[in-house]
């Protein structure tokens, strides 16, 4: 079965800072939509900040198995009425991957319930990503570690609830380390968190970064056989000897 993917991007940056720009020249959405979109099983759009309703009409969500996010100077820009509305698509069982800054944004923190905090520098120094899950499907095909020379450090405490799994940490040549791929479960939506992105470096043309991001669009599709049917008021339950 096809996965329907949705790449959510603010893409502000691009519009206002030339360097981005030259690295992104179609933006961060189309440099991470056009890697997944090289697998015939995966149909990609893309939805941006600026467009009606964010890009994140009923439709476009009832036809969403799955969505990357990506925020970052415009979180108060997303309108809490579309926030609500992504809130229980996760709830009915669509996967969110939730990209770098994104973890500010209020999707992620209204699932998470905690502020979501944490330590930064941006030095652009160099990172190593550590495997800590081997043989989790979203590190499939990934070595037991992979660097990227240039990107903006976070560092613990990071301000989430514990993950169910933590598939990578990383290490920053300025001493710190941080959990940099997360999942858990809300309702029937699988959430995972990937941290590497931000928008002064090439990262999302990294073919180890794209890769992390399709094996996790493919570990968070939806779970055949649960949706709403799953809840609601029956008039018998189990009866003994039936």
């Amino acid at each position: 079965m096809p996965i329907h993917v949705t790449v959510w991007h603010e893409y502000r940056h691009e519009k206002h800072n030339p360097k981005v720009a030259e690295i992104y020249p179609q933006g961060m959405h189309e440099a991470i939509a056009s890697h997944l979109r090289k697998s015939a099983d995966l149909i990609v759009r893309t939805a941006t900040l600026d467009e009606p309703e964010h890009g994140l009409s009923e439709e476009v969500l009832r036809n969403t198995d799955v969505m990357t996010w990506w925020g970052h100077m415009a979180h108060g820009d997303v309108q809490d009425a579309i926030v609500d509305r992504v809130y229980h698509r996760v709830l009915e069982g669509m996967g969110l991957i939730v990209l770098h800054s994104g973890h500010f944004s209020k999707i992620f923190r209204k699932l998470m319930g905690t502020s979501c905090n944490l330590k930064w520098r941006d030095a652009g120094e160099r990172e190593i990503l550590w495997v800590t899950r081997p043989g989790h499907p979203i590190v499939k095909d990934i070595d037991d570690h992979f660097v990227l020379e240039r990107e903006e450090m976070y560092g613990e405490f990071f301000d989430v609830p514990e993950p169910e799994c933590t598939f990578l940490i990383s290490t920053f040549a300025g001493g710190e380390a941080f959990r940099s791929g997360c999942t858990w479960t809300r309702g029937l939506g699988r959430i995972a968190y990937f941290r590497p992105g931000h928008e002064l470096f090439p990262t999302y043309h990294d073919p180890r970064v794209l890769r992390v991001i399709e094996n996790a669009v493919r570990w968070a599709r939806p779970t055949p056989g649960l949706g709403p049917a799953a809840f609601g008021h029956r008039e018998m339950g189990w009866v003994e000897g039936k």
